[in-house]
């Protein structure tokens, strides 16, 4: 059997060029990521440290329609959802349950994907938890604090 070409070298070929994509990857989302306690708010401050395209994060106490931007000032929960694509909620203690219905409800009126981290290491089950299932459609249970940079860089924020 005579040997050919291997699959990486005809993978490098002209005809196999007509298949690849060609143009940049989309632009970097409008992620919104929120924390209804005071732990949550500080991973995703640890979180906001770090270099992110579009990306804005904020903390909301009950009954959830101002919002506090990280490092900036107070911010309605309309604003905050215009023009985005992707709400990550981050609860550690089940603090808040009317602000996470608030922005949860929200997000699903508008067809916002949305996501939520449960960052109670070692419990599968919590107030947290309770609170963000009906609200995300991406759960992650039970997430470490590392899961929401993960989740960032996965959703190109």
């Amino acid at each position: 059997m005579p040997a050919g070409p291997s699959s990486c070298a005809r993978a490098a070929t002209t005809k196999e060029a007509a298949f690849r994509i060609d143009y940049p990857l989309s632009a970097a989302r409008n992620t919104r990521v929120v924390a209804f306690d005071h732990e949550a708010e500080r991973i995703i401050r640890s979180a906001a440290l770090l270099d992110w395209g579009q990306a804005r994060f904020f903390s909301v106490a009950d009954p959830g329609g101002v919002l506090s931007e990280i490092g900036a000032s107070d911010v309605s929960l309309e604003e905050v959802m215009t023009d985005t694509n992707t709400v990550i909620m981050v609860s550690t203690s089940g603090e808040n349950g009317a602000a996470v219905a608030a922005v949860g409800s929200l997000a699903r009126e508008r067809g916002i994907m949305t996501a939520g981290l449960v960052v109670t290491p070692g419990a599968l089950t919590s107030d947290a938890l309770f609170h963000l299932r009906p609200h995300a459609r991406i759960l992650l249970v039970p997430a470490e604090e590392d899961d929401l940079i993960e989740l960032l860089r996965a959703t190109r924020a």
